[in-house]
């Protein structure tokens, strides 16, 4: 499972001293917010009240007078001078409805619900960002130990502190201060949509009814994604569920192996550019499409070979691919990719989406998702964008 490789990264604090320092202690660090023209690029909510990206942003920098007179004196001692929140008094602290929880000072997207839990420390807690460059995180070593700091991409406001003893899928637990954040639920996100330059994708301007798409899944979508998003002529590449039902479209369920869903990805791309074939190519040349029920140390149903197919002529161009594979002897076992035919694809949570953009120094990816996407840019160099998805968040 994805779970035996997400390794601690170093000693789990004692629980005395996690209740001495909380989330972050008073620190009295001053926030940097000097580069005035420094840009960055990170996921922004749209006009119709979804997160896209990654979109060229600019950092956001205002006086010590500017920063009092827009915060209350208590955001301005937690934002500002890296103070921290009492424990079990911030107002988000039981917050569980669906929505994001932004920058209180600037804004900025920074967490989804769908990654928040209880941690019992007393501070609001999520296992992961909505992407690794909407926050930043830097070496604390006040109170007389290391951590890591988290602050806010845009503005360098403090958010509070992440730490290694947090849940599946990312180990980790960052713990932040309510008064830090800002939350608006799902209905309302429209609220949090500004003006964006979208970071240059020349793949963007093709005409939508042009599109096609294809669900592939080949164990991990996190895999599955980074090594299609590389493709030139692949629009876009979402992780998600097939083979199942809504009821139990999502991740805690299907991780049980149970719900008849496997991890997938469904891929739109422009056919002018890349074909069926060729994207059929690339899913068998990246993954083993000989292990049943498993991909590595992935083991269970969920992580299955399998190719959804929307029509006859899918299934058929599929097959094909499958018998010149076997003819050819390019493995040295039988093919055990399913076809399905593709009844529904739902999308996994936010989280999931652009994780290995989002996290390229998280261990999974390192040990398993880097190695295939190095592997179709090797193979494969002919069909690769101009610029990778990688390189464009660096």
């Amino acid at each position: 499972m994805k779970s035996s490789v997400f390794l601690l990264i170093g000693l789990v604090w004692g629980l005395g001293t996690l209740a001495l320092m909380g989330c972050t202690g008073e620190s009295g660090s001053v926030s940097v917010g000097s580069m005035n023209d420094q840009k960055f690029q990170g996921l922004v909510v749209d006009e119709s009240g979804e997160l896209t990206g990654p979109v060229v942003l600019s950092k956001v920098t205002k006086t010590d007078t500017e920063w009092r007179n827009q915060l209350t004196a208590e955001q301005y001692r937690i934002v500002r001078k890296a103070g921290t929140e009492r424990a079990f008094t911030g107002a988000l602290l039981e917050t569980k409805a669906e929505g994001i929880y932004s920058c209180v000072a600037c804004g900025l997207p920074l967490f989804a619900s769908d990654t928040k839990f209880k941690s019992n420390t007393g501070w609001p807690s999520f296992f992961q960002p909505i992407s690794s460059g909407n926050v930043e995180e830097r070496s604390d070593n006040t109170l007389g130990v290391s951590r890591t700091e988290v602050l806010c991409r845009r503005c360098d406001g403090h958010l509070g502190h992440v730490f290694t003893d947090g849940p599946r899928p990312t180990g980790l637990r960052y713990c932040l201060n309510s008064e830090s954040l800002a939350f608006t639920s799902t209905n309302d996100l429209r609220m949090l949509a500004e003006p964006t330059t979208t970071a240059p994708d020349e793949a963007l301007a093709t005409d939508a009814s042009a599109l096609a798409t294809v669900v592939f899944a080949g164990g991990c979508f996190w895999c599955v994604e980074a090594v299609f998003e590389e493709l030139e002529g692949v629009i876009e590449a979402v992780s998600g569920y097939a083979g199942g039902t809504k009821a139990t479209a999502n991740y805690q369920a299907v991780c049980t192996g149970k719900t008849d869903h496997a991890e997938a990805v469904r891929i739109r791309y422009d056919p002018s550019k890349i074909t069926y074939e060729n994207l059929l190519n690339v899913h068998f040349a990246t993954h083993d499409p000989t292990q049943l029920n498993r991909q590595g140390n992935d083991v269970g149903p969920q992580y299955r070979s399998a190719i959804f197919y929307a029509n006859d002529q899918e299934k058929t161009i599929a097959e094909a691919s499958i018998k010149d594979l076997t003819d050819q002897m390019v493995f040295r076992r039988a093919i055990v990719t399913t076809l399905e035919p593709l009844t529904e694809f739902f999308p996994a949570e936010t989280y999931h989406q652009n994780y290995v953009c989002n996290n390229p120094n998280q261990g999974y990816v390192r040990a398993i998702a880097l190695p295939k996407v190095m592997k179709v840019r090797k193979k494969f160099k002919d069909r690769l964008k101009k610029v990778s998805p990688l390189d464009s968040r660096k």
